[in-house]
């Protein structure tokens, strides 16, 4: 089943999942497979069916984003990834100052490749450098040294890319404060134009789940947050701004394409695990790789999910994503979009400041503070208890009149 709606002429985002990679690491839990490259030919006839078939849906919304994720794109190959850009551009109205992102590994980006991509007209990109120190590297069981991760920005820049973005990746094991300050330093003497700094998660099913099982012990919540709390500062004094809770950028380079999501902006996703925000509905194709290209190429059902997303329910999403962000949330954008009493949200908002969790600026925005960020799962699930009692309590007269009507023989 397809979607067949449009968006009515909304600037649209694209992104394309790319699920090769060359090895797992230990802790990542994405839709990527290693040992596949049998697959990928097929696998970019799918891509190019699926990107002509979607095409008239999207015809009227300019499209001012395009992010090629993974997996590794790079992996896959500059020629392909070229191709399938061009079929975009082709088939969709990309604009001319449009962001066009992909993902790399150092390993597998060098000078010929990112210059070939270039050319092709990505200009950005996004490299997987997460750890200046070699033994945190080798204990996820990442694909490249240091060394190759120096030479990959080298060569992204005589490639004349100039929008450039290093992951970066706190809470590693063994991983220490002195350590993280390193790759943190290390990382600044590349001058990349953003950064994504993010706190190891363990997630199930992984190796390293399963290593945290049998007894490895990780750096701790404490030290995960000086950690987080130190490289915000160090960043501000860099001048990278702040933007997102795991994201900086220098000014005018924050990534267009993340901020679609959190702004509840809309995006179509290709490839196995791609998930979409289009035509007043979310969905998501099947991880599976195999799944996916069959159903694309013969036919076959390729949803995995999908849903109507009500308006309350993006009243709840714009607290939750714009409270993740340093532009914050305001009062009048969130009772003209969703007709919903702020008062009860500004008053806990208010206690948080107390805190130190929040802060109102000047423009009268709320938005949290580096520590709020620390703790943004436990503020914002208070924020949603409170709009929930909010929207209940409006409703109850409702339903009592409704009652009441009925036991009177009107309905």
């Amino acid at each position: 089943m397809r979607d067949r709606r449009t968006d009515g002429g909304e600037k649209l985002g694209i992104y394309i999942h790319i699920p090769f990679c060359r090895s797992k690491c230990d802790y990542c839990d994405f839709y990527s497979l290693a040992g596949q490259e049998g697959q990928m030919d097929r696998y970019q006839k799918a891509l190019l069916a699926h990107l002509r078939e979607t095409a008239p849906m999207a015809r009227s919304c300019p499209v001012d984003t395009v992010y090629f994720g993974g997996g590794t794109p790079t992996w896959y190959g500059a020629k392909r990834l070229g191709e399938l850009l061009k079929a975009v551009k082709k088939l969709y109205q990309v604009e001319k100052d449009a962001e066009i992102t992909f993902e790399a590994n150092p390993d597998s980006a060098d000078f010929k490749a990112l210059r070939a991509l270039r050319r092709a007209g990505f200009n950005r990109v996004s490299f997987g450098f997460q750890s200046a120190c070699p033994g945190e590297l080798a204990a996820v069981s990442r694909p490249h040294t240091v060394e190759q991760g120096d030479g990959a920005v080298a060569a992204a820049r005589k490639a004349r890319l100039n929008n450039l973005s290093l992951d970066l990746i706190y809470g590693l094991p063994g991983q220490t404060m002195t350590s993280w300050r390193e790759t943190v330093e290390h990382a600044l003497a590349l001058n990349p134009e953003h950064l994504s700094c993010y706190g190891l998660k363990v997630e199930e099913g992984t190796p390293l789940a399963a290593r945290v099982g049998a007894g490895e012990v990780l750096p701790d919540d404490d030290a995960q947050a000086d950690m987080y709390l130190w490289m915000a500062d160090r960043l501000a004094q860099a001048g990278y701004e702040q933007y997102e809770i795991s994201n900086f950028a220098r000014p005018g380079f924050a990534s267009r394409h993340n901020l679609r999501y959190w702004q509840l902006r809309p995006y179509i996703g290709f490839g196995p695990a791609a998930h979409s925000d289009f035509g007043g509905r979310r969905y998501s194709w099947g991880r599976d790789l195999e799944g996916y290209i069959s159903g694309v190429l013969e036919g076959g059902e390729l949803l995995d999910s999908q849903d109507l997303i009500p308006e309350e329910e993006r009243g709840c999403e714009y607290l939750m994503l714009g409270l993740r962000t340093a532009r914050g949330i305001e009062e009048w954008e969130y009772r003209g979009r969703y007709f919903m009493d702020f008062a009860p949200i500004e008053s806990r908002l208010e206690d948080f400041k107390a805190q130190g969790w929040a802060e109102k600026t000047a423009e009268g925005r709320w938005r949290l503070t580096p520590r709020g960020f620390l703790v943004s799962n436990q503020l914002i699930g208070d924020l949603l208890e409170r709009q929930e009692k909010v929207r209940l309590d409006a409703l109850l007269p409702k339903v009592q009149a409704r009652y009441q009507e009925k036991r009177q023989g009107r309905i």
